[in-house]
């Protein structure tokens, strides 16, 4: 077997046959949809009951399983497939936190097409969090899926009891188990993840993270399929793709893939940011923080989902915002029409389209912008959970007030924690006053960050300058696909920069602005929101078949392929004629 000397401790192998898959954990299609799967003992679940409810999660928060959304059906599907998992902690020279990596080998792995396809978590997700893009597409294909969580993962450690979490999934104790996140050992109080306060900047190390986990998918065939081993690039085609962060994560790989491990890349609405060009996550979401709940006032904005509240009014505190910005000097009119209109003209300037605001008023409704901007701020700035910047910091609540967690709540965090909290228990607290739009200091104390000169802010932006991508091979095959309506990575500060730079550099890669398609494929389930949009995943699958048909079958590959042109879903469900496929 290979060596993979980065992988601290010990490999896990289980088998999953007889009612617990790879694909679904024996929960199959229907089971995905249903209610979380249980734990016997919720204060104690088991190991193979936590590893079922976090497939399942990772499921319903990047796939439209919805009952209208067509999974299954008119595309997708959630077949049997037994075989073995492979897990272990790996980390990156110099790196003070490990990543988790996991390799899934199917048993009918097909020999005659030696296949890896490794992948990174979309967001902050656990190691599971890509089974719907890449394992959804290859284990049934019979291919190996190698998948690491980048660093990031809901690995959550609480002060209240010194516990992380272990490699089975189990809450254990500092000093009993190796744990996903160990954080140092001080008198720290509430709660840490890895990707806010692991000390690593994590996300300008996503790309060796992935061709890590190659490195580990590869030694972890040999270990399979001892008769037939050596497995390595050179006999055993290596794809790798992702979402979101995960799409970001397989591009910074591609430009880190000095050994010409990778075969051939897809990208889903990445996050991806690269010297001179487009605009950094930091910046656009924490503009968005301030000024798209004025901006989203707008009359124009007045029928996009979530931009009014339940009764069709506009929401108070996103009027409290305008009159906040005028206040500050920041909007001119005193009027708040002519306010929520000069806010729009702000975002305008600064490159949003209409599309992308009508969209982002799910996420600004979510407050996704301001949990995005405290953790990457903590992050970028290297900080532990104790001294995060602008004030903020975690804990356990119980309705809204800082608690301590009980056991059963504790436990279910690896399950089912999205790896950025709030959420399940746990609340994101600071940065607030007592003024009717009580965010408003924490928001604009994360804008300096990047706004600013400070020596917080000249960190901020280093950190940021780590994380662009670098140009991959002339001759590997790339495919970005990206949602035309992505409100929280808009295709104008992300895909669309880096293919105009890649082909600026003599590449060719392909690229689909997908219409109607929209970041979270999951929130089409929601009512009124589906009707408007379609889902990114299925082109994604397609995508990939015709990477496999290029490796695998000689296929020429396209210099260019013109995008689909699908139509919104409406009121009813999808029909495969809608995704212009």
């Amino acid at each position: 077997m290979q060596g993979v000397d980065f992988v601290q401790g010990e490999v896990s192998v289980t088998t999953h046959r007889d009612h617990d898959d790879l694909l679904s954990s024996g929960l199959g299609l229907d089971g995905l949809k249903g209610a979380p799967a249980p734990f016997a003992n919720p204060a104690h679940p088991t190991s193979p009951e936590l590893r079922r409810r976090a497939i399942q999660t990772s499921w319903k928060g990047i796939a439209d399983l919805g009952p209208l959304g067509g999974y299954g059906t008119v595309y997708g599907g959630v077949p049997d497939v037994p075989g073995r998992e492979y897990q272990a902690f790996a980390k990156i020279p110099g790196a003070y936190q490990p990543h988790r990596v996991l390799v899934q080998v199917p048993d009918h792995f097909d020999h005659a097409h030696r296949c890896l396809v490794v992948t990174a978590s979309s967001g902050s997700r656990g190691v599971y969090g890509a089974i719907a893009l890449a394992g959804a597409w290859a284990l049934p294909r019979g291919c190996a899926v190698a998948y690491t969580d980048k660093g990031t993962g809901s690995g959550y450690f609480d002060y209240a009891d010194n516990s992380g979490v272990a490699l089975n999934g189990e809450r254990a104790k500092r000093g009993t188990a190796m744990l996903e996140f160990e954080p140092a050992e001080t008198k720290g109080e509430g709660i840490a993840f890895k990707h806010a306060h692991s000390g690593d900047n994590p996300e300008a190390d996503w790309g060796r993270d992935v061709l890590q986990a190659a490195q580990f998918g590869l030694a972890m065939l040999d270990r399979a399929f001892p008769a037939q081993a050596p497995f390595t690039p050179q006999n055993t085609r290596i794809i790798a793709t992702g979402l979101s962060n995960g799409g970001g994560a397989v591009l910074q790989a591609a430009g880190a893939d000095a050994h010409h491990m990778l075969a051939g890349v897809v990208a889903l609405e990445p996050n991806v940011h690269m010297p001179d060009r487009g605009s950094a996550l930091y910046d656009y979401a924490t503009e968005a923080a301030m000024w798209l709940p004025c901006a989203l006032m707008d009359a124009r904005f007045a029928s996009a989902p979530f931009a009014r509240d339940a009764n069709g009014a506009p929401h108070v505190a996103w009027a409290a915002r305008c009159a906040s910005l005028h206040a500050q000097g920041l909007l001119k009119a005193a009027a708040p029409e002519q306010q929520a209109a000069q806010a729009h003209a702000h975002l305008r300037r600064a490159g949003w389209t209409d599309q992308a605001m009508a969209t982002a008023a799910a996420s600004t409704a979510l407050d996704l912008w301001r949990a995005i901007g405290a953790a990457y701020a903590s992050a970028y700035l290297h900080r532990d959970a104790a001294n995060m910047p602008c004030g903020y910091h975690y804990a356990a609540v119980v309705n809204g007030k800082p608690a301590v967690a009980d056991e059963a709540t504790r436990a279910s965090w690896w399950a089912d924690g999205s790896g950025i909290p709030p959420g399940h228990g746990i609340g994101l607290l600071g940065g607030t006053d007592a003024s009717a739009d009580p965010h408003l200091v924490g928001i604009t104390c994360l804008r300096k960050l990047w706004t600013g000169n400070d020596a917080d802010a000249r960190a901020l932006h280093a950190s940021v300058r780590a994380l662009a991508a670098k140009l991959p091979r002339k001759d590997l095959p790339m495919w970005v696909l990206h949602g035309a309506s992505d409100g929280l990575l808009p295709t104008a500060f992300t895909s669309e920069p880096y293919v105009a730079w890649l082909e600026a550099e003599g590449r060719q890669p392909l690229y689909w602005k997908v219409p109607y398609a929209q970041h979270f494929d999951a929130f089409l389930a929601l009512p009124g929101f589906g009707d408007k949009h379609l889902p990114l995943l299925p082109y994604g699958y397609v995508a990939l078949d015709r990477l496999w048909a290029h490796l695998f079958q000689g296929q020429p590959w396209p210099s260019a392929l013109p995008t689909p042109a699908g139509t919104a879903r409406g009121a009813g469900a999808l029909q495969k004629g809608m995704l212009g496929l």
